[in-house]
């Protein structure tokens, strides 16, 4: 037999942890002297320590560990259990990834504070645009709340647009207002380019205003690394002596499946003045 802190050692845990475990009953000690005291563990209790230790790492609280590893759940509800422990870890681990990204993004939009793109950014007129459109309400322009309401507006969008027979022609075109109960919540508009007449109904297809004047620049990776190439037009615009007069919109000019390699055109309305 192993002494606590043999047993211990080798199931690479704390003696503190083993007493816990035998005072909540999930790992009680194979023997336990009746004069000192000390516990004593088998090393078939290993198996038993590592399922306990595996359980919680994927979050499992000590009552669901005991009830699993008792085998008081039955095989299908552990499948279930564990499937939907996965799918949280899935979600938490992108959700770490995003964030990752949005401070990779900060600190390069803080790297380039000072410093005023020559040929980046190109004023021009943008005509109008015929697009098929959804819209749903973002909390906030920030990424975190724009990105899981744009992604599958544009699932739903070309999904109607297949079931009505109708092809795209042309780029993805996003566009943001600010939303009519305020707040700081934000309209997102989900459209790409269309030949169809102007209809209402399962899709929303409409001409998109003419811009006269548009600060543009093209931001090349995924949007959600877009913060410093929008801020260095933002800068671009009130350094020329131009003000924005709306959100940009961004022209999906090349959309590969590596996001890294997505191309957008930013386009900020601009007045002179």
């Amino acid at each position: 037999m192993f002494t606590i802190g043999d047993f211990a050692r080798h199931g690479r845990v704390s003696v503190r942890m083993l007493r816990h475990y035998d005072a909540t009953g999930l790992l009680r000690p194979a023997h336990v002297d009746p004069a000192s005291g000390y516990r004593h563990y088998t090393a078939a209790q290993l198996a038993r320590l590592n399922r306990i230790i595996a359980l919680k790492d994927l979050g499992f609280t000590l009552q669901q560990v005991g009830d699993i590893v008792d085998e008081k759940v039955g095989v299908e509800e552990l499948r279930g259990m564990l499937r939907l422990r996965q799918a949280e870890l899935e979600t938490a681990v992108s959700a770490a990834e995003a964030r990752l990204v949005r401070v990779e993004a900060r600190l390069r939009a803080i790297e380039s504070e000072g410093r005023m793109p020559a040929d980046d950014v190109v004023i021009k007129t943008v005509p109008s645009l015929r697009v098929a459109e959804l819209t749903a309400t973002a909390d906030s322009f920030e990424p975190e709340d724009i990105g899981p309401v744009i992604g599958p507006l544009y699932d739903e969008l070309f999904r109607r647009l297949g079931a009505a027979g109708i092809s795209p022609t042309g780029p993805g075109v996003a566009c943001y207002e600010d939303a009519p109960e305020g707040g700081g919540r934000i309209t997102v508009h989900a459209a790409v380019q269309v030949s169809a007449p102007l209809q209402d109904g399962a899709v929303r297809v409409l001409d998109l205003p003419s811009l006269d004047q548009a600060a543009t620049i093209v931001h090349r990776g995924s949007m959600d690394s877009v913060l410093p190439t929008a801020q260095t037009l933002a800068r671009w615009i009130y350094a020329h002596g131009y003000h924005a007069t709306g959100y940009p919109r961004e022209i999906n000019l090349e959309c590969p499946a590596d996001r890294d390699e997505w191309v957008t055109e930013l386009q900020t309305p601009v007045t002179q003045g």
